[in-house]
């Protein structure tokens, strides 16, 4: 069998190489070509273990966060029936506290909650997106 020894021209197409400036210069972004290929956000996309680290941390953050929400609520809501059984006599105040003693705190601890969330979406956009 005869062998074609020609060899057949093969196009390769992806992103041109550089080459890479020291690494101390990389570290501190004043290389602009490779900052593109370091930044957070191209981690996080790659899901790289970086990637994943951040992920993992505003995740961290989070649950913080609504962990002492649900501390607060319970200690705000738990010693209630305690309170009530204490005082059988006392309805009309089982119905002013329920009613509208907890309506403030729930609302202010919401509000609170909400704006944490927000903030710590910001700070991690903020994070991936070297501003």
């Amino acid at each position: 069998m005869p062998q074609d020894h020609t060899e057949r021209r093969v196009v390769v197409t992806g992103p041109p190489r550089q080459s890479l400036p020291h690494p101390r210069l990389r570290s501190r972004g004043r290389h602009p070509q490779t900052s593109a290929y370091y930044r957070p956000r191209t981690e996080i996309d790659e899901q790289t273990t970086l990637g994943d680290t951040y992920v993992r941390s505003l995740m961290r953050t989070q649950l913080r966060a609504a962990l002492t929400v649900l501390a607060v609520l319970g200690l705000l809501v738990g010693p209630l029936p305690l309170l009530f059984a204490a005082l059988p006599a006392a309805r009309r105040l089982e119905w002013a506290v329920l009613g509208f003693g907890l309506y403030l705190p729930l609302v202010l601890l919401a509000r609170w909650y909400v704006r944490r969330a927000e903030r710590n979406e910001r700070d991690f956009v903020r994070l991936v997106e070297d501003r």
